[in-house]
C-alpha cells in the first residue's frame, strides 16, 4: 500500500508527467488557435506523427537534431496548410478531412520508413536532443527534481504556452482570431481578412503539433516508430476542449492526461493484482470521460465548423 501511495504522489511520477505533457500541450495549443478561428482540427494526430518523422529524417541526414526540429516545424506547417486548403478553400467537412489526414499520415510515414530505411517497425537511431539543466532551479529542493533537468523542448513548450496565451488574449491579432471564430460576419464587416486569419491559425496549429512530434522522436527517444503519436493528438483535442480553448487551460488539461499516463507506467512495475492491459487503458479512459463531459459543459466558438463565404 505504501508503494502505491508513493507512486501516486511521488516526485518521479510528477516529473515523468511533465515530460509526457510536452507533445500533448503543444498540439492542444495548436488546436486552440485553429478552433478559435472556426476550424475544427481533428488532424492533430497526423500532424504530430508527421512532425516526429520529419525530425528523425532531418537528424538522420544532417546529423543535427535541431535541424530535425526545424524540419518538423516546416512539415507540420505544410500539413496544416494542406488541411486549411481543403477546409477553407474547398469547404470540405472539417472532421472528415481531419480523419483522412490522420490515416494518410499513418500510411505515408510507415511507407516512407520502409523505403528510406528498410525497417517496418522503427527507424535507425539518430542523434537526439540532450537534456539541459537550469543552474538555479536544479538546486532547489523538490522543484529542482521536477523542473531542473529536461529536454530543451520542455522549456520551449512552457515559453510557447505563455506566448500563445499573450498572443490570443492580449494582442490585436488574437482578437481578430477570436472574433473570426465567434462572429465571422462581424469580422468581415470590420474588414478582417477571415481566410487569412484562418490560414494563419491552422498553419500555426500544424507547426505546434509538428514540434510536439519532434519532442517524441528526438526529446524522449532517438528514433521514429510506426504510429508513434499513439493517440496523443486525440488527447490534445480533448485537452483543448477541456481547457476551454485557452493555451493555459490546455497546459493544465494536458498535465492531467499526462499524469495518468505516467501513473499507469509506474503502476505496471508494481504487483497490485490488476491486469497490465487494464492499467494501460487509464489515460484513454480518462480522455473519453473528460471529452464527453467537456463537450456538454464547454461552449465552443460560435462559428466553429462553419463555412463562411466572405462578401469581398
Amino acid at each position: 500500500m505504501n508503494d502505491i501511495i508513493y507512486v501516486i504522489f511521488g516526485i518521479n511520477t510528477l516529473a515523468a508527467a511533465i515530460r509526457i505533457t510536452t507533445p500533448i500541450a503543444l498540439a492542444a495549443m495548436g488546436g486552440a488557435f485553429s478552433e478559435r478561428s472556426g476550424i475544427i482540427n481533428i488532424g492533430l494526430e497526423g500532424m504530430i506523427l508527421c512532425g516526429a518523422f520529419a525530425a528523425v529524417l532531418g537528424s538522420f541526414y544532417t546529423g543535427s537534431p535541431w535541424l530535425g526540429v526545424f524540419l518538423s516545424l516546416l512539415l507540420g506547417g505544410f500539413i496544416g496548410a494542406l488541411f486549411a486548403c481543403f477546409t477553407i478553400k474547398f469547404k470540405a467537412d472539417h472532421v472528415v478531412t481531419g480523419v483522412g489526414l490522420n490515416i494518410l499520415a499513418l500510411g505515408a510515414t510507415t511507407y516512407l520508413m520502409q523505403v528510406l530505411w528498410g525497417c517496418k517497425g522503427s527507424s535507425p537511431n539518430v542523434k537526439g536532443l540532450s537534456e539541459v539543466s537550469i543552474p538555479i532551479i536544479k538546486d532547489i529542493p523538490v522543484i529542482g527534481k521536477l523542473l531542473g533537468t529536461h529536454s530543451p523542448l520542455v522549456y520551449i513548450m512552457f515559453l510557447l504556452v505563455f506566448a500563445g496565451w499573450l498572443l490570443l488574449f492580449k494582442t490585436p491579432l488574437g482578437l481578430r482570431i477570436r472574433i473570426t471564430g465567434e462572429h465571422p460576419e462581424a469580422a468581415d464587416t470590420l474588414g478582417i481578412n477571415i481566410k487569412g486569419i484562418q490560414y494563419f491559425s491552422v498553419i500555426l496549429s500544424g507547426c505546434l503539433a509538428g514540434l510536439g512530434g519532434a519532442y517524441l522522436s528526438l526529446g524522449q527517444l532517438n528514433w521514429f516508430s510506426m504510429n508513434m503519436s499513439a493517440g496523443r493528438g486525440y488527447m490534445a483535442l480533448a485537452a483543448n476542449i477541456f481547457g476551454h480553448w485557452n493555451p493555459l487551460g490546455c497546459l493544465a488539461a494536458s498535465f492531467l492526461f499526462s499524469y495518468t499516463d505516467a501513473l499507469q507506467m509506474r503502476l505496471q512495475s508494481l504487483n497490485i493484482g490488476i491486469a497490465h492491459e487494464l492499467i494501460q487503458m487509464l489515460p484513454y479512459i480518462l480522455t473519453i470521460i473528460v471529452l464527453a463531459g467537456a463537450v456538454v459543459r464547454s461552449r465552443p466558438p460560435a462559428a466553429l465548423g462553419e463555412h463562411y463565404e466572405t462578401n469581398k
